[in-house]
């Protein structure tokens, strides 16, 4: 019996955890979209822009709409007001709520699974553990919220003037165009950029923590050693000061030990104070420090991911937007056919044409994005997750105090009706 009620336990706690890591992912998700939803908006015209932006000659250069980041920008504003750089912004919430959950929540669980077969334990397996469990999280996420993002690369790529005006009338047009099928546009590229992209993310972020947390350990023994040693001189400089007095008549001796004594206690509610004062610094600065470390090591890990894995979501974009019937003043269209070429192919002919700059088209906002966003939705999702789970906690905590509570009812009752029916016997 106290068996099956500490599984249901177990069970409901694990299900809980599950609704706390998916709500701080989602929120996470959503303040960092938000905050850098301009970035997003200049990389996908870049990337959807078949012509050069640098390093082809002037003529070509004129033909292009955006040639730079700042000029893009100002294009974006003048051109479409202040809320162009906000296009999409909808179905990229729509989309960050999934794939952010279901990112978090299948990193915590594979993470749980590879921890429960001993993978986790064995340092030669945890780097691949992390690494992996960032890859299956990400596909797990793409494969949730796809539409959400195809929705969202063609309203913010579309411009002047709109193709489609809402979320669900870009839907209805992809649709009645390409069939269902259309909303999966570019899926398999997807899931070949996602999965590097995740691990790279996600092996990075853990790898760099584990780093950090080494060299904060190795300082601290360090701190340590040199106070223990500070201590050893003090204890010896008291050791002699009190042969000295040892020395001197037993008067002096007698006035000095109870002046010394007073100095004593003196000293003694001063060092109490002093580590109470400490140990509340060490604290604050101990939660400033590990997510100000969450900040530095997203920020690094998001960096280094999405300039590795750029190329591939030149392509995707490509094929998300194949067809779109947009504005020639924005430049050539990308053409239906393109969604039916290879990842290989469609590599090939973006070097063959643009150059290889052309296959990093967007890369300066696309890192300019990235890595603030991977560093705050690090950052927001350690801090709503421990906020959650305080939360999470307290209410537990209230409920097992009403469960108390209730069996202590109970059994007051029981107790009642024995002593009753005892009285009657007698």
């Amino acid at each position: 019996m106290g068996v099956a009620v500490g599984d249901a336990s177990a069970d409901s706690k694990s299900k809980g955890r599950v609704v706390v890591d998916a709500t701080a992912g989602a929120i996470a998700g959503c303040i960092a979209r938000f905050l850098t939803g301009p970035f997003d908006v200049v990389k996908i015209r870049f990337q959807v822009q078949l012509e050069p932006i640098v390093g082809a000659p002037a003529d070509a250069l004129r033909r292009s709409k955006y040639t730079g980041f700042t000029q893009a920008l100002t294009t974006i504003v003048r051109e479409e007001g202040i809320q162009g750089l906000w296009r999409g912004t909808v179905p990229g919430l729509l989309l960050t709520v999934p794939y952010t959950a279901v990112q978090f929540v299948a990193l915590q669980q594979v993470r749980q699974a590879a921890a429960h077969y001993g993978l986790t334990a064995n340092p030669g397996t945890a780097p691949l553990v992390s690494l992996a469990s960032g890859a299956l999280a990400g596909a797990a996420a793409t494969v949730a919220s796809y539409p959400f993002d195809l929705l969202r690369t063609t309203l913010a790529a579309q411009g002047e003037p709109k193709v489609y005006k809402t979320l669900w009338d870009a839907a209805r047009g992809i649709v009645s165009q390409r069939g269902p099928a259309g909303l999966y546009s570019g899926l398999g590229v997807t899931l070949v950029e996602i999965m590097p992209y995740a691990a790279l993310q996600f092996g990075l972020y853990d790898a760099l923590n584990a780093a950090v947390n080494e060299a904060r350990a190795r300082h601290a023994r360090e701190q340590a050693a040199a106070a223990d040693a500070a201590a050893d001189a003090a204890a010896e400089a008291e050791a002699g000061a009190a042969a000295a007095a040892a020395a001197a008549g037993k008067r002096g001796r007698q006035a000095r030990t109870r002046s010394g004594g007073e100095a004593g206690e003196g000293r003694a509610a001063r060092e109490v104070a002093d580590e109470a004062a400490a140990a509340a610094e060490r604290s604050a600065s101990g939660l400033q420090s590990s997510r100000l470390q969450a900040f530095a090591c997203g920020l690094v890990a998001g960096l280094v991911a999405k300039l590795v894995t750029h190329p591939l979501d030149v392509a995707k974009k490509r094929y998300q937007v194949a067809g779109l019937q947009r504005s020639l003043k924005y430049g050539a269209r990308v053409e239906a056919g393109f969604a039916m070429r290879s990842l290989a192919q469609s590599l090939v002919d973006i070097y063959r044409t643009e150059g290889v700059l052309g296959l990093w088209k967007g890369s300066v906002p696309s890192i300019i994005k990235a890595a603030p966003s991977a560093a705050i939705t690090f950052t927001a999702y350690d801090a709503v997750l421990a906020w959650l789970l305080v939360v999470a906690g307290e209410q537990s905590s209230k409920a097992a105090a009403a469960a108390q509570a209730q069996a202590q009812a109970a059994a007051a009752a029981a107790q009642a009706q024995a002593q009753q029916k005892e009285a009657k016997k007698k």
